[in-house]
């Protein structure tokens, strides 16, 4: 008789309320699922000894009784991976795989097919109560009971190395916590982008899982992609190694409608893609955030850029001086606002320290109290209706 694994209180508060089906014709192999399961604490928990007969049965087998689904993919993978995409399809339950094959293809048809989580056989101790706290988070945080009209706020610049993904990021965990509203962060800085680096997250799938099959993309298939920051931001990340990416627009398009859907703020790290310009990031229900610097071949650059976004019907867009100093006085102001056609909305401090102490430790600028964090915080609770942030009182001093 195996020893109860034992669970912190947090997890078994997680996965109490669960109700649970584990599906599988292979007595040998439903037992083994429903070992591990005994060995955390759950809710209520049915076995079915085979698959639905078709795929009409389905819902009227299962109806939205059940919270998770666990289904056994040795038995029948074909039958299998059909019930999964049904689960999934009609929102049924989230569904959790396993298999006793080690084959990356079959992991890859599973994720496609919708499977929040796939568990190799033998179940490692722990697995499965790891797995359902998981599916239970999401569950709460990722699929709400009805759809969102979430608004989509994308960062873009007209050169590279004006700071996009840094203010992407911090901006992106700083809209999380101020307004407590279910946020996501998707890197379309292709193909190499570094949203993960500067969140210090690792990912198993990216954007490019995402957008290989548009057709399939969904709310569940999108959650599955997805990892959860520390903060509480959702992050779609980009390849972590070099990658194809001919994706079109329309699969852009597809992914950015799906993430409004499904979450209250998207906030897209877009880089310098002047490319998409035909794509949903432009359409005029978004907010483009244009990330410039004091330099004439940025300004240059961002006239240009502003001139395309002021005609027809563009976004709204607002414009980020990244890296000021006002103490410069190589470029006047005029200077600036004559190039930008309008004056900044937004000013973000120069602290080069503090944002390479960033970058070399994955620790967002928002967990100190600098000028810098202030200013990106500022930029976030413009977005969800919190009122600005009192300005520091300059204490006295001799010294000025």
């Amino acid at each position: 008789m195996s020893t109860p694994i034992q669970i912190p209180d947090a997890l078994t508060l997680s996965t109490d309320n669960l109700s649970i089906a584990v599906i599988s014709p292979d007595e040998k192999r439903r037992n083994a699922a429903m070992s591990a399961l005994s060995e955390c604490q759950t809710g209520k928990i049915r076995e079915f000894t085979f698959y639905p007969p078709d795929l009409d049965n389905v819902q009227r087998m299962l109806g939205h009784n059940f919270d998770v689904i666990i289904v056994d993919l040795d038995s029948n993978p074909t039958s299998a991976l059909d019930l999964v995409e049904a689960v999934c399809t009609n929102d049924l339950a989230t569904a959790i795989a396993y298999s006793a094959q080690a084959d990356p293809e079959l992991l890859l048809r599973c994720m496609r097919a919708g499977s929040r989580e796939f568990l190799p056989m033998p179940f490692a101790p722990g697995a499965m109560a790891e797995a359902l706290v998981r599916v239970s988070s999401l569950r709460s945080a990722v699929r709400p009971s009805k759809k969102t009209d979430g608004s989509l706020h994308i960062f873009l610049s007209a050169k590279g190395g004006a700071g996009v993904t840094t203010l992407a990021c911090n901006f992106a965990v700083s809209l999380a916590q101020e307004s407590k509203r279910r946020t996501l962060l998707i890197d379309l800085n292709l193909p190499l982008g570094d949203v993960a680096i500067n969140l210090g997250i690792k990912a198993q799938y990216s954007i490019i899982n995402a957008l290989q099959d548009p057709s399939r993309l969904d709310s569940n298939f999108l959650s599955s992609l997805l990892v959860e920051h520390s903060s509480g931001l959702f992050v779609l990340a980009a390849p972590s190694e070099l990658a194809a990416t001919n994706v079109s627009e329309d699969a852009i398009n597809k992914l950015l409608k799906v993430a409004c859907n499904e979450f209250d703020y998207v906030v897209a790290d877009a880089g310098s893609k002047l490319g998409l310009q035909h794509t949903y990031l432009f359409d005029e229900s978004a907010t483009i955030y244009l990330v410039t610097q004091i330099g004439i071949p940025e300004l240059r650059n961002s006239n240009r850029l502003i001139s395309m976004l002021s005609t027809g019907n563009r976004p709204k867009f607002e414009i980020v001086i990244n890296r000021y100093d006002p103490r410069s006085r190589e470029i006047d102001e005029e200077y600036i606002t004559k190039a930008l056609t309008k004056p900044a909305e937004w000013k973000i401090p120069n602290n080069y320290a503090a944002v390479r102490r960033m970058q070399n430790t994955a620790t967002s600028l928002m967990q100190n109290d600098l000028e810098i964090s202030r200013a990106i915080r500022e930029m976030s609770r413009s977005v969800c209706g919190q009122p600005s942030i009192p300005k520091k009182k300059k204490g006295f001093s001799f010294f000025r």
